[in-house]
């Protein structure tokens, strides 16, 4: 019989043991859905359990590595509605990773609530800084919670059976006692080690060199990573790394695909802001579809956690002179903008400390877009950008370093942006020749027009991102206006890049572009990214309430340079005199392809399907998909192994060429084959290519919300070869 354990590396408080006797809530839905609940954390310390007060039976259960924060006091909308009937201190959310809804509870008194709030921020200080092992026990013990259907903190044959088949284990005897001992990681520790039982300095300092390919202070490196990952006292202060120290580096982030050097702020954050490419949001306000959905500022605060700088706000007369938010002609539900604007101001720079564009969709009459402008001023103060950096006429944009802590208004202006400054600087753009006849005059009537319909006060907020309709490439540069930015339909887009896509490029060298969905996609679907980048269009917007490859896309080309929001565009593409067209090879600089091959050796812990029957165990595959300019586009994928999710072993080898890799995006999906439907989806991983480290790796899979899903992995070997250099003559 084996029985639960508590993490080790929990301090069991008096918080926590009240916590585990329990404690009756009130669990919100609504302003009429209030309901008893009796919560209690299990024995492990990682687990919560509530059950009804009326029927006594067990609701639900979560564990806190799924909880990403704990806001207190009236911090939802829910509880927001509720705020004269109860009072902030005895009022929590629970906020939980990815698209999973918030938690919503009121404590019977404020000390309830402190100790839930500070209980559950200790246990998610623990759950985060779990290394893999634990991250492992941590696993072993969900599933062990899972499988104790009585509840008796004990597991009798039966019980452990219908465990192992949950954990993806099809099972005999000797396969069992196999299961946690990796055979293929042994293996590669042999071929370095002498004696076959540790690995010397000088050993490991070769495995590094040869095989992880590490130039550059080795040594140091594997002293590091000694001192860091060999469980044993002896071994570490002998200078040797064991079987098992030698796993935990490759399960640690050192051992991970994704460079860690990459993962912090890298890239040069002083170009102007059409240099990089901007995570951006459309209808950021819908948690759900264009139609129906439900808006909310939940979906703001979402995508700004998410490293989001791009937001999409649309507003419409509200009643009593308060502007609202929502998708418009539809039956979405609404939200006061004072609401989006005070959550804007709220968490903006929590994940970034760079540049926030709010696009303004404008369709409120003159009374409440005075009111738009007084509150956006009044919130946001300092925040909100009123002029320009240095107080004359640009003449390129700034960059993210000098709008750091900024939010930019993208919307229309009357008239030009020098007209509302103190005269041109010393390098304004020379306009003279346009600024004659016919052009001059048009330029007055447009003023005239966007009078008549914008509040003055209104268009005095917008100064980087004056929104102009696009009238073609050659209209544009004439104007050489750094300041201003069109919005094209996905469709619109496509239609440039495949007309016009060395100018298209070359156009997004010295001025924004920004995409969004076409209007047909009322399920909030989602187009393809990386052909919107292939041309270099900066804010490219997405609905980042709908999982799926896009955003994935999204997340992977973002999860660098510190989840900042911002990614530098390689250079050929920040040129305005460049020849590069991405549908034409023929202007691609450079030696030739590079070659990438990848050998997809085994999977560790595969998370079951969603809504999959308890007996289904899944037969994995593992395809890798380039996306990247179109000759780059390709995907291949290993065979499936039957029935075995715990452990698959497929040793198979693809390769892959890569003309333009600075642009190429490569993601690594595990799906259950089903030969009579559609295979289902398991896990991903997506990462841009100049952010992938060569040779052993273990890429830590996430789920369809982009969330980790610890301890599932796959481990794999990278190689890149580069195209041999022209012979000299």
């Amino acid at each position: 019989m084996a029985s639960l354990l508590c993490n080790a590396r929990i301090q069991l408080t008096d918080t926590l043991e009240q916590m585990q006797q329990g404690t009756l809530m009130r669990k919100v839905k609504s302003k009429s859905w209030k309901k008893q609940r009796y919560f209690k954390l299990q024995d492990d310390c990682m687990t919560i359990w509530y059950q009804s007060k009326r029927t006594g039976k067990i609701e639900s259960a979560f564990s806190i590595s799924d909880v990403e924060t704990v806001r207190e006091g009236h911090q939802s909308e829910v509880l927001q509605s509720l705020a004269e009937e109860f009072p902030p201190e005895r009022c929590f959310t629970i906020v939980f990773y990815g698209r999973r809804g918030n938690l919503d509870l009121i404590a019977g008194s404020a000390e309830e609530a402190q100790c839930w709030v500070q209980g559950l921020r200790q246990l998610i200080e623990v759950a985060t800084s779990m290394d893999q092992r634990e991250k492992i026990d941590q696993w072993i013990r969900d599933w062990f919670q899972k499988a104790d259907k009585n509840k008796d903190g004990r597991m009798n044959f039966k019980e452990v059976r219908h465990l192992l088949k949950m954990m993806n284990v099809d099972m005999n005897e000797d396969h069992a006692l196999r299961l946690f001992q990796r055979e293929e990681v042994l293996s590669l520790f042999q071929d370095f080690s002498e004696d076959g039982k540790k690995l010397t300095l000088l050993e490991l300092v070769d495995f590094l060199r040869q095989e992880q390919l590490e130039d550059e202070g080795t040594e140091e490196l594997a002293m590091e990573l000694i001192d860091k990952y060999e469980p044993s006292e002896s071994a570490r202060a002998r200078h040797v790394l064991s079987a098992d120290g030698f796993l935990m580096y490759l399960c640690s982030p050192e051992g991970s695909i994704f460079n860690p050097r990459h993962q912090a702020l890298w890239q040069d954050m002083s170009q102007p802001l059409c240099h990089y490419f901007v995570s951006s949001s459309h209808n950021t306000y819908l948690i759900e579809d264009q139609i129906r959905g439900q808006s909310s500022i939940e979906g703001y605060i979402r995508a700004l956690k998410r490293g989001c700088r791009c937001l999409e706000v649309d507003c419409w007369d509200g009643p009593n002179g308060e502007p609202m938010v929502y998708h418009g002609h539809t039956f979405t539900s609404k939200i006061p903008f004072r609401e989006v604007v005070s959550t804007l101001e709220k968490y903006a720079f929590k994940t970034s400390d760079y540049p926030v564009i709010l696009s303004l969709e404008n369709h409120c009459s003159m009374e409440q877009q005075e009111v738009l402008a007084q509150q956006l001023k009044s919130i946001l103060g300092e925040q909100l950008l009123t002029t320009t950096t240095d107080g004359r006429v640009p003449a390129q944009l700034p960059s993210p370093e000098e709008l750091k802590h900024k939010i930019l208004l993208k919307g229309k202006k009357i008239g030009r942006l020098e007209d509302t400054l103190d005269g041109p600087g010393d390098e304004a753009p020379d306009v003279s020749d346009d600024d004659n006849g016919a052009e001059a005059e048009e330029e007055r009537r447009r003023a005239k027009k966007d009078k008549e319909s914008l509040a003055q006060a209104l268009s005095d907020c917008v100064i980087y991102c004056k929104s102009v309709s696009f009238r073609g490439f050659q209209d544009a540069r004439s104007h050489s206006r750094p300041s201003e930015i069109s919005s094209l339909a996905e469709s619109k887009a496509r239609k440039l890049i495949r007309d016009a896509g060395n100018e298209f490029v070359r156009h997004n060298a010295w001025q924004l572009t920004r995409i969004y969905p076409s209007g047909m996609r009322t399920d909030s679907s989602n187009y393809n990214p990386q052909e919107m980048w292939n041309a270099g269009c900066q804010i490219v917007a997405l609905n980042f309430q709908t999982a799926g490859t896009e955003m994935d896309l999204c997340d992977g080309l973002f999860s660098q340079n510190g989840r900042c929001g911002y990614v530098l565009k390689p250079a050929f593409m920040r040129d305005e005199e460049t020849l590069f067209n991405p549908n034409d090879p023929s202007s691609w600089e450079g030696p030739g392809p590079i070659t990438l091959t990848i050998q997809v050796i085994s999977g560790q812990q595969l998370p079951k399907v969603a809504n999959s029957k308890d007996g289904a165990i899944i037969d994995p595959l593992v395809r890798v998909e380039i996306h990247g300019v179109p000759a780059d586009q390709a995907h291949q994928e290993t065979k499936y192994i039957e029935n075995n999710g715990f452990n698959p072993r497929w040793d198979e080898t693809l390769q892959f060429q890569l003309h333009v890799p600075e642009l190429a995006l490569v993601r690594f999906v595990v799906e259950d084959y089903d030969k009579t439907s559609r295979n289902d989806f398991v896990g991903q991983f997506t990462l841009a290519f100049p952010n992938i480290k060569p040779g052993y790796r273990h890429i830590h899979l996430l789920s369809k919300d982009g969330t980790s899903i610890p301890p599932s992995s796959l481990f794999v070997h990278i190689r890149i070869t580069e195209p041999p250099s022209p012979e000299q003559d």
